[in-house]
């Protein structure tokens, strides 16, 4: 068999440009490497904090220095790239006009999608950690809140999941976040009864999506499923033959 080279690296299946943070990341979150069945390769984008990326005006500034990490990224040999926060949305055309490989900036791609698997006479239930999200996150990534159902549920203030991962908490109680997951949940879908699907914009209720299922008896769609997704239609998987 001839092999070709030409770089450094090789087998990385994903590249992740992260938040410049200190929080804890559970098995299931981006930030932890044990999450994934393929091997990644992460970027820290310096400087880039959370309460910078969440606003409702995330600061232009920072989209310069997220290229450049993706296209590193790029250049190191990864099949795809994620980001570690779904608000990176509104920077989606940029960051996926820089590179040439899928570009997975936000589980928020995922809607128009989850809304045509559930139909138009149920909505798709979008979680989030603040209530920041606008038409133009959802513009950035294809499509309106005008043609596709959706309710935003957000975290109350005084939620210990924003004092952890907006805030940059460096220790956390795993009960007392999934507790919050749970009440959210629930109550996005008490107050919306006809929601068919969540999904997860933020990547750090990943792992506690299962939990989410169990609650809920819902499909929840979550920067997991669309990274597997998209792991799938690069990577593959290769069939015997027989019946």
């Amino acid at each position: 068999m001839r092999l070709s080279g030409g770089r450094t690296l090789y087998g990385l299946a994903l590249g992740i440009l992260m938040l410049d943070t200190h929080s804890p990341r559970l098995v299931g979150d981006v930030g932890n490497a044990a999450t994934w069945p393929f091997p990644v390769q992460y970027r820290v984008v310096r400087g880039a904090d959370p309460a910078r990326i969440m606003g409702r005006d995330p600061d232009p500034t920072l989209l310069a220095p997220f290229i450049d990490a993706a296209r590193e990224l790029e250049g190191l040999g990864v099949h795809a790239i994620t980001t570690s926060c779904g608000f990176l949305a509104v920077f989606h055309r940029e960051l996926q006009d820089a590179v040439a490989v899928p570009m997975l900036t936000s589980a928020l791609l995922q809607v128009p999608f989850v809304s045509r698997v559930i139909g138009t006479r149920r909505r798709v239930g979008i979680l989030t950690e603040r209530p920041n999200l606008t038409e133009r996150h959802f513009n950035a990534v294809g499509w309106s809140s005008q043609y596709v159902p959706i309710a935003v549920t957000a975290m109350p203030d005084g939620a210990t999941f924003p004092k952890v991962y907006i805030d940059d908490e460096p220790t956390a109680d795993a009960d007392i976040l999934e507790g919050d997951m749970l009440e959210l949940a629930t109550r996005a879908v008490r107050e919306h009864p006809d929601t068919g699907a969540l999904v997860f914009e933020c990547t750090n209720f990943v792992p506690f999506s299962q939990a989410v299922r169990r609650a809920t008896g819902l499909p929840v769609y979550d920067l997991y499923t669309l990274v597997m997704h998209t792991f799938l239609a690069t990577e593959g998987r290769t069939f015997e033959r027989r019946l």
